[in-house]
């Protein structure tokens, strides 16, 4: 292979490793602001001059700060490289993937993964049959095929050995549907292209083995080059706690500033002259050397400010709420032994903010299982199930059909409608006609590898639940050859010669086949679409018709996805000279597509009607009722899919994304940029009800937004929220998409598409699914979540937000490129409207609530600076100052931010709207920031000025003074203590065992260590360290300081309680007006009123003449030497697939 050089399949997925741990782990936590600023302290606190704390006030909570940080850091990456690995352990062919490598060549037996050109396979012309739903989410067949002159080397080991072909090819790329290559072998050029190679991510499906040269490894492979780039992820919290960090910095400096010029002040007025009691210390020259000086002390006493922390307190609050998410036993999804997973835990808050969700389709809301469900045999309905009494019933109360007279019989299938299988037992003509055409109009491929129990290999799920309905019915479709089908009817066997397979195709949204009975009578059977068929029904069957689509609105109406049956029986001359003009149309070399279209058309006339099929798209257990609840908390769902565009249309309406009330479902499908333009600007015009201009942006319009975007702001810029004037849905198609996603048109879409209440992109690669993601990011400021279960949702799980991974039939990449994994779509209600919700408002308190008790006690330092010739002199004791963020404050928080609840699980649930402040981020911001800093202010202000008015001029009982510093600085730090207290008390709203613990231990522990560090004897044995001799056996015993420590409390609660109690009259949010009105269904289900086809969605043209050229006889036929022994027919058979 001369393309690049050889390579492991290297991939690498942890961060650290024994050597690098340390240096690297420490020099991102010292990207940290906060942290950075504590080292540069520690630093300052080694001056002398400068310093009036000791050094251990700040080297104790920052070793402890980047211990914890560093433990959750390596925990959390182990973890993850742990997972990862296991997944890659499990993919052993004769060697682990991960040693494989380019210019290998390989063996992959069924149902196993591959990334190679295929040489050659079990199957005759080595043709491997694939599933390639890891990349665009199709379950149905495709076919790949080696060239003949690899074919030739079959399973022969000593020729594989021996080939030294070469491959020239492209670089790698993003590109699916495309590859460009030759292989030179044997002095020959060979042409490769994308029929030959099978992707990493496909699955090879009904063939036993096949050998393929490896092309690309590792993040060379097209799915890894779809699969984006991974990113650091940030919550706005995160990114919020920055600023606010800076704008502390500011104000520190700003009050070092003041106070530095109140000591230059007080130095000029007295401390000159006073200094035969206050000498000047030698280095100090001037009052401006001085004030100098002490700019750098109160730099390092109001340090506090820049809470250390912080940081860590929110990484535990984290930790503790992603250990709830993995506990949650109603996310645990018990037929798979999988509970829900927290992959991060630097996201939780940010589950509450959600207003975007991307979801996949297939495998995501859908199980991707069809199941047919009812039918409609000449006018009669199947399928519906009635009591004795007359109504109908549930299926889940009835019993299933005993399907024990046909040995044959599928024992997964169910059916419950008995008076079908009574109609087929009693011979019924038209009900045996019915499930006849079933049986045979098809491309499903039959594996019987034990005798008695067939395996049907679909080309589309549609088709693999009609067959085997058929199946059950009695009507067993068991082998077919190129010429041949064999089909089991009522025990007995028969053998149906296939004379024609009428292709499918997206124009004709049909398929028909022509074969000839036993009885030498030759029969047409045709199924597609309703739309199409009825224009193809003889006119006898008019009121037939009429039956028939009024069940199929019936059908429609429960979400089903239907189709029609039709036959024709032929006169033989009249076939034999329609075949000549088939032959013809076939070997034609000009317009040869066209040409059999309208051949089809002369035989596909004048049909009569058997019935209509209802398949059910199984959905996620819970997906509509999801949905729901996720569009009343005001979150918008896009599906982005690599489907069809009837499929996901379809899903749409099932999961009440699309709703028949809304006003216009607008869908672009324009082929270059002009037309795409036009359409967006019309859907835009149509939502909003203003004038666009035929250039971007809109004028002549009261919108605030489009005054906002003619001011014509620089980008990066964010788009203010538009409120439509109605409700509507937007489907885009891929390649429509392209041309949106290019110049001012992203713009039109992202406007458009946001205001829409449901957006479908179908047919879309992996990375546009990553751009439409990137997109909503770039212009809205709002938090996007992708989910999905395949490899093509990677790369817009990696965009998002916020990446949640369901573990399901297509792997486990999304899951392993997750922030949150678990197997069900239904689970998300849960982890957005619970747990996201919950952690948001618990986030919310404990930031508030810790930048007011930090405000609260750093700033009586300010105040006390007016009564100390601001001179640096601190009001508490050392060990109160190390102890108060980190053991006397640090457990009452943290019990409000792992506890509360301001509402019950269930009330979350009940009412999504709760969700919604979250989404406005309403409960922190710097709004909020700017309260906790003035509710600071005012508290520190009383803080210090009650205890100051209390023992001004006072005395014991005994006449002796208590106005001496240190019995002071235990009345204002006890006061601070109970009044933080306090206020916690307010703050909770759910008390649990553990947080009255919490709050009133600390307490409680608080004095504990105030005697034990005041104590005679610690005192005396550290004079040094420990000055506080008696002090708290003195002052405590004190009525002057408890009428202090009460008269703080009342003031400093008063205005606290005067707001919580006005706020909800005056300013009311979504909690404050819950009521027990807004009860909701258990399930809501909008009737549909427009049919489906169903067949027409997932089926893939080209299998009708892949069958009748005999390519998927097992019997391996006489190999051709050359190609130009080939005919005519095989180059038509090849072209059209």
């Amino acid at each position: 292979l001369l393309f690049g050089t050889e390579k492991e399949l290297d991939v690498k997925t942890s961060k650290y490793n024994a050597l690098n741990f340390l240096p690297m782990n420490l020099f991102e936590q010292f990207q940290r602001l906060a942290n950075a600023y504590f080292l540069f302290l520690l630093f300052l606190q080694l001056i002398p001059q400068i310093s009036s704390l000791a050094w251990y006030t700040t080297v104790i909570p920052l070793m402890v700060v980047l211990s914890i940080t560093a433990v959750k850091d390596a925990i959390d990456d182990v973890s993850w490289h742990a997972g990862i690995q296991g997944s890659l352990s499990c993919r052993i062919v004769t060697e682990k993937w991960m040693n494989v490598q380019v210019g290998d060549i390989i063996k992959l037996e069924n149902n196993q993964i591959a990334d190679i050109l295929l040489l050659s396979s079990s199957e005759p012309y080595s043709l491997a049959y694939i599933e390639t739903a890891e990349l665009d989410g199709e379950t149905n067949l495709k076919v790949k095929q080696a060239i003949t002159v690899t074919s030739e080397m079959e399973d022969n080991l000593k020729l594989l050995s021996a080939f030294d072909g070469e491959v020239r090819c492209e670089s790698p790329n993003n590109k699916l549907d495309r590859f460009t290559g030759i292989l030179m072998y044997k002095g020959k050029n060979y042409i490769l292209n994308h029929d030959r190679l099978i992707l990493r991510g496909c699955v090879i499906r009904n063939t036993d083995w096949c050998y393929g040269l490896v092309i690309f490894t590792g993040p060379d492979t097209k799915v890894m080059q779809n699969s984006g780039k991974s990113t650091f992820k940030r919550t706005h919290i995160d990114h919020l706690m920055n600023v606010l960090v800076l704008w502390i910095f500011l104000f520190l400096g700003c009050m070092c500033f003041l106070l530095a010029v109140g000591h230059y002040i007080w130095e000029n007025n007295k401390g000159y002259y006073f200094q035969d009691y206050l000498p000047w210390e030698d280095y100090v020259s001037s009052s401006v050397f001085s004030a100098t000086l002490m700019f750098w002390s109160y730099f390092i006493i109001l340090n506090t400010m820049v809470p250390i922390s912080l940081y860590v307190s929110v990484e535990i609050i984290r930790l503790g709420n992603s250990f709830y998410i993995n506990w949650d036993r109603k996310m645990f999804y018990e037929p798979k032994n999988t509970p829900a997973q927290a992959r991060t835990t630097t996201l939780n808050e940010e589950l509450g903010q959600v207003k975007y969700v991307f979801s996949d389709k297939t495998g995501t809301l859908t199980q991707n299982i069809m199941i047919f469900n009812k039918c409609s045999i000449n006018g009669t309905l199947y399928g519906d199930v009635y009591d004795k009494n007359g109504p109908r019933t549930e299926v889940s109360k009835v019993k299933k059909v005993d399907f024990s007279y046909n040995k044959l019989a599928d024992p997964k299938f169910s059916f419950y409608d008995k008076t079908l299988v009574e109609a087929v037992k009693r011979g019924d003509r038209w009900v045996h006609l019915f499930f006849l055409s079933l049986s045979l109009c098809h491309t499903v491929i039959s594996e019987e590898k034990v005798e008695g129990e067939l395996v049907y290999q679909a080309q589309s799920p549609d088709e693999g639940a009609l067959v085997t309905a058929a199946r059950n019915f009695g009507f067993v479709f068991r082998s077919r050859t190129s010429e041949t089908i064999m089909v089991v009817e009522m025990g007995k066997a028969r053998i149906y010669q296939l004379l024609a397979i009428l292709d499918f195709s997206n124009v004709r949204k049909r398929m028909s086949v022509i074969v000839r009975t036993p009885e030498n009578r030759i029969l047409l059977f045709c199924k597609g679409a309703d739309t199409i068929i009825c224009e193809l029904l003889h006119p006898s069957c008019r009121s037939l018709k009429d039956i028939t689509m009024d069940h199929l609105d019936d059908f429609a109406s429960d979400g089903l996805r239907t189709l029609m049956v039709a036959y024709r029986e032929l006169d033989s001359a009249f076939f034999q000279d329609w075949s000549k003009k088939h032959s013809e149309a076939c070997l034609s070399l000009e317009d040869r597509e066209n040409k059999i279209s309208i051949v089809y058309e002369e035989i596909e006339r004048d049909l009569m009607l058997l019935g209509a099929t209802a398949i059910e798209d199984k959905l996620q257990d819970g997906v509509p009722e999801t949905i729901l609840t996720l569009n009343k908390a005001k979150i918008k769902i896009w599906v982005l899919t690599g489907d069809k565009q009837e499929t996901a249309v379809n899903i749409a309406y099932a999961c009440n994304i699309f709703e028949d009330e809304m006003d216009e479902i607008f869908i672009v499908e324009g082929n270059n940029d002009e037309t795409v333009g036009g359409e967006l600007r019309y859907e835009g015009r149509t939502a909003t009800a203003c004038h666009w201009n035929q250039d971007f942006p809109p004028i002549s319009s009261p919108n605030p937004v489009n005054s906002y975007l003619t001011t014509k702001p620089q980008p990066p810029f964010k788009i203010p929220e538009e409120v439509p004037n109605g409700s509507y849905g937007l489907i885009i198609n891929g390649y429509s998409l392209a041309h949106a996603l290019e110049g001012n048109l992203e713009l039109e879409l992202v406007r458009t598409a946001c205001m829409c209440k449901g957006v479908i992109c179908c047919r879309m690669t992996p990375l546009q699914k990553a751009q439409v993601v990137e997109l909503v990011k770039k212009y809205k400021k709002a938090v996007t979540l992708a989910i999905g279960d395949g490899a093509n949702d990677v790369s817009m799980i990696k965009a998002a937000h916020i990446g949640v991974g369901i573990s399901g039939q297509e792997g486990m990449q999304a899951m392993l490129s997750s922030d949150y994994a678990f197997s069900q779509f239904r689970y998300l209600q849960r982890l957005l409207l619970v747990h996201g919700r919950w952690s948001y408002n618990r986030m919310c308190k404990f930031l508030s609530y810790f930048f007011y008790k930090n405000f609260s006690f750093t700033l009586v330092h300010v105040w006390y600076a007016f009564y100390s010739g601001f001179s640096a002199q601190t009001v508490y004791d050392t060990w109160f100052i190390t102890f108060y963020n980190l053991v006397y404050t640090s457990l009452p928080v943290l019990g409000l931010s792992l506890f509360d609840q301001d509402v019950n699980e269930t009330w979350s649930l009940r009412f999504p709207e709760l969700y919604e402040p979250g989404q406005h981020n309403l409960y922190f911001n710097k709004k909020e920031f700017v309260k906790c800093l003035l509710h600071g202010i005012y508290s520190s202000f009383v803080l210090f000025f009650i205890p100051m008015g209390t023992v001004y001029n006072s005395v014991r009982k005994d006449g002796k003074e208590i106005s001496d510093y240190q019995s002071f600085s235990l009345i204002v730090q006890t006061s601070l203590l109970c009044v933080v207290t306090m206020q916690i008390t307010l703050e909770t709203t759910y008390w649990t065992m553990i947080s009255h613990v919490f709050t009133w231990g600390s307490l409680g522990f608080y004095f504990c260590v105030l005697f034990f560090l005041y104590s005679d004897g610690l005192c005396l044995l550290f004079p040094d360290i420990f000055q506080f001799l008696g002090v708290a056996r003195n002052t405590l015993n004190l009525p002057q300081m408890w009428l202090s420590v009460i008269l703080s409390i009342i003031l400093c609660m008063l205005p606290v309680i005067g707001y919580q109690f006005l706020k909800p009259l005056f300013w009311p949010v979504s909690v404050d007006q819950v009521s027990a009105t807004g009860i909701y269904p258990n399930r809501i289900h909008d009737p549909l009123t427009s049919r489906r086809s169903a067949y027409a969605f997932s089926h893939k043209q080209g299998f009708g003449a892949l069958i009748t050229s005999g390519k998927t006889v097992k019997a391996k036929l006489p190999k051709r030497n050359t190609a130009n022994s080939w005919t005519a027919q095989d180059f038509a058979t090849l072209s059209s697939l």
